[in-house]
């Protein structure tokens, strides 16, 4: 199959509809969608599928855009709202039903079960086809199902039949007067020019309807501009257990992930590869190489697992690749104090090379602006270093040891680490053991960032005072 037509312009387009958090793999199909875009000269259009007003949310509209901007995926045209465009929905239906491709059903629910009961069959059976019914309240507008076959022309799903006779006539346009889905979509991507319609798996059983109902509107002049259309469905994203990604189960919001920190170039990144993949098999890729080296007829049909485990070794090595000032300025907002780095600047570093997500330097550096009495111990890391039995006496052996540091003038970190290796020798213990009593007493954790790097920025008095205080609590004190 080709992929574009000589003389079609390339239009893609990425259709959310504005009822919650913007989803993972809305993500993945608006990246698909502009890689195709932006390989062929084309054009990518944002539209939003609003006519649901029961379930709109007018504050997921702007959290839609703010999602694609920060994920860097940039449109040429939108956001149309189908809001907007329901006369030209009438028009359509109107269209249809005066061509006798569509007619009017007054069955409710309630009696299309009945009659389906008493014929042994499921679904609607195509009673009002020829009742010759008009407009009226209550009545809804359907589709007249061709016999035959339905072809749709999809590029990762190797071109799928579909059998009519599977397909009831479908309702097109609601009791209230609004049109349903599948006829909006197919309005809008044929004004809109839409050439490649690539979307999520879960559209798949749907496209039939709309390849008929594309097709009908064509026939009958609804719009005179004949542009073929090529579909990619892509894979569903599954979770660990390979259950299909669901909001109430999965962390699946753009948002969630960003507040978390994760970096966008890593979502990008890591959304990219799930269902495809560049030949050499590179894991780190630019927007510029995914744009040369995204191939649609390559994504994969088979489910892709969203590995939020990958997803943070990803943006950890993200992380790493920063310059450390840019590593400052974007983890800022994750550092407790109003002073933030400018006040323990030497550490950002070591807490880069840490850390997987920027929202992980919260823990890493919280420590440096408590009050040295305020000190919060995590139950796990007391309980540790509570079997320690020599715990109390190397924090007191460290409080003379690093006050004598102080008075030498030689508060370093080299000193600082050989002290305390000999405290801990002291006792028979590598300075793996003797130190956990030390970095609890200062951060309250049993892990962080390098233990004396840490002491030098916190400072000897300071030091001494968390010091006395653990081991205070350790004897049984307050």
């Amino acid at each position: 199959m080709s992929l574009v037509t000589p003389g079609i312009p390339v239009r893609t387009r990425i259709a959310p509809s504005p009822t919650g958090f913007f989803h993972v793999g809305g993500g993945r199909t608006a990246l698909y969608n502009l890689f195709f875009a932006r390989q062929n000269a084309g054009a990518f259009i944002l539209r939003i599928e609003d006519t649901d007003a029961e379930r709109h949310q007018e504050e997921a509209v702007v959290g839609i855009q703010r999602a694609l901007q920060w994920l860097g995926v940039d449109w040429d045209e939108g956001p149309y709202r189908q809001s907007e465009r329901l006369d030209r929905y009438r028009e359509a239906a109107d269209l249809l039903f005066n061509k006798g491709l569509a007619y009017w059903c007054d069955l409710t629910p309630d009696e299309i079960a009945e009659r389906a009961k008493a014929n042994g069959r499921q679904g609607y059976d195509g009673y009002s086809r020829d009742r010759g019914l008009t407009a009226a309240p209550g009545r809804v507008l359907r589709f007249r199902v061709p016999t035959g076959s339905t072809t749709v022309p999809d590029v990762v799903r190797d071109n799928p039949i579909f059998d009519n006779e599977h397909i009831e006539d479908f309702v097109i346009m609601r009791a209230n007067g609004v049109a349903l889905f599948i006829l909006a979509v197919s309005v809008d991507d044929i004004d809109m020019r839409i050439s490649h319609v690539i979307r999520g798996e879960e559209h798949l059983p749907n496209t039939p309807k709309q390849v008929m109902l594309t097709t009908a509107l064509r026939e009958v002049g609804f719009d005179a501009h004949l542009t073929p259309q090529i579909f990619g469905h892509l894979p569903v994203l599954v979770n660990e257990k390979r259950q299909k990604l669901s909001k109430r189960r999965d962390k699946v919001a753009m948002e969630e992930y960003q507040a978390a920190g994760i970096l966008p170039e890593a979502m990008r990144n890591y959304l990219t590869l799930l269902g495809w993949s560049p030949k050499d098999d590179r894991e780190i890729l630019t927007m510029q190489e995914s744009i040369d080296l995204f191939r649609l007829d390559e994504v994969k049909s088979a489910p892709a697992f969203f590995d939020v485990v990958k997803l943070a070794s990803v943006n950890g090595q993200y992380i790493r690749m920063m310059e450390p000032e840019q590593f400052v300025a974007r983890s800022a907002e994750f550092v407790p104090a109003p002073t933030g780095w400018d006040t323990i600047g030497v550490m950002a570093p070591l807490v880069q090379e840490r850390v997987t997500t920027l929202s992980e330097t919260t823990a890493m550096v919280d420590f440096f602006f408590v009050a040295d009495d305020n000190v919060v111990v995590e139950p796990d890391a007391l309980a540790k270093v509570a079997k320690l039995e020599a715990a109390s006496q190397i924090l007191a052996d460290c409080v003379v040891a690093y006050q004598a540091l102080e008075s030498q003038g030689n508060w370093t970190v080299e000193a600082l680490h050989d002290a305390t290796v000999a405290i801990g020798e002291t006792y028979g213990l590598k300075l793996g053991k003797a130190q956990a009593p030390i970095r609890v007493a200062l951060t309250g954790k049993a892990v962080g960032p390098p233990l004396f790097e840490s002491i030098a920025v916190i400072g000897c008095a300071s030091t001494v005072v968390r010091l006395q205080n653990f081991a205070q609590r350790l004897s049984g004190g307050a």
